[in-house]
């Protein structure tokens, strides 16, 4: 009878231990085929005039890593498209009046700009903005997590290359689409807390300290100013103590010098959270060292629109 016992036993131990490489090699077959873009972690890369990301994605919560190998300062901006239209409509119909547009201000001619941005598609107000980064400077990695519905997708960089000429009409331009499949992903979890609205401007609830920080920003309302959209977030590093006119005059894409190359001296911009629609949130991560910084939206004199927000973190 012992003897059966012993028997019985190392049987049972060995069931157990199979049990248990066949459950371990499940999980790691179910770990291996989850792919980065289920997980809602999508890479996008620039080296130059280009994004460099996958064509598809899943709709849902997705984190969008944004590595800027490039010598220039770039953003990406998600734009839902209406139904029906694709890249195709913006290099036809959305381009060629904001490149006549741009030149015109370059020249001087303000009436005559606006009068060709009067050209721009009637669908093309229909287009929803769904967030992105804010301005990343060169050699600079960012993050930014927002909720992307199904549907088709421009990412875009409307940053101006030293002669005025967007980056949109160099490359810059790259259709997405988001299918009804969803991320697995969730929000993360914020240590700052902000609003931004037409009316406040940009209201901080939470002290900034030193170290990694995740921002979950509220979009109480949005509005079109005008320069043609809304408000956004972009975390800017003060070096040095440089005066805050310039970047206020820079961050005006109507103005001849606006969001133009090179950027003003001064500033390092540490991403953000590109524009929502009101009643939206979105979340984007620093990690900050101690130094000047500010909350800046890119939309003409954001100082009268309080949508301007200086801070300092000591050692």
């Amino acid at each position: 009878m012992r003897l059966y016992l012993v028997l019985f036993t190392v049987i049972l131990m060995s069931s157990c231990k199979s049990k248990e490489k066949q459950n371990d090699s499940i999980q790691k077959d179910l770990e291996v085929e989850i792919s980065p873009l289920e997980k809602g972690e999508v890479s996008v890369l620039t080296q130059s005039m280009e994004f460099i990301t996958a064509d598809t994605l899943m709709s849902g919560w997705n984190t969008l890593i944004y590595e800027n190998k490039s010598t220039e300062v770039h953003f990406l901006l998600m734009d839902l498209y209406p139904a029906g239209k694709t890249i195709a409509d913006t290099k036809s119909d959305v381009l060629p009046p904001f490149d006549e547009g741009m030149k015109l201000i370059m020249e001087g001619d303000m009436d005559n700009a606006v009068a060709a941005f009067g050209k721009l598609p009637e669908w093309f107000y229909q287009v929803q903005f769904k967030g992105g980064t804010g301005l990343v400077s060169p050699k600079h990695t960012v993050k930014s997590t927002m909720y992307l519905e199904p549907g088709t997708y421009i990412m875009e960089c409307y940053v101006k290359m030293f002669n005025g000429e967007w980056h949109t009409s160099h490359g810059m331009l790259k259709e997405i689409i988001v299918t009804s499949d969803s991320t697995m992903h969730e929000p993360p979890t914020p240590t700052i807390s902000l609003d931004i609205s037409s009316t406040d401007g940009i209201v901080l609830k939470d002290s900034i300290t030193s170290g990694k920080q995740i921002f979950e920003t509220h979009f109480l309302d949005q509005k079109v100013y005008e320069h043609f959209i809304g408000h956004d977030i972009n975390l800017v590093r003060n070096e040095n103590n440089a005066p805050l006119d310039s970047l206020i005059q820079w961050m005006n894409w109507m103005d001849p010098r606006g969001l133009r190359s090179p950027a003003p001296e001064g500033f390092t911009f540490l991403g953000g959270m590109n524009n929502l629609s009101g009643g939206e949130k979105g979340y984007f991560e620093a990690n900050l060292e101690p130094g000047n910084y500010v909350l800046i939206s890119e939309v003409p004199e954001a100082d009268k629109k309080k949508l301007i927000y200086s801070f300092s973190i000591s050692d």
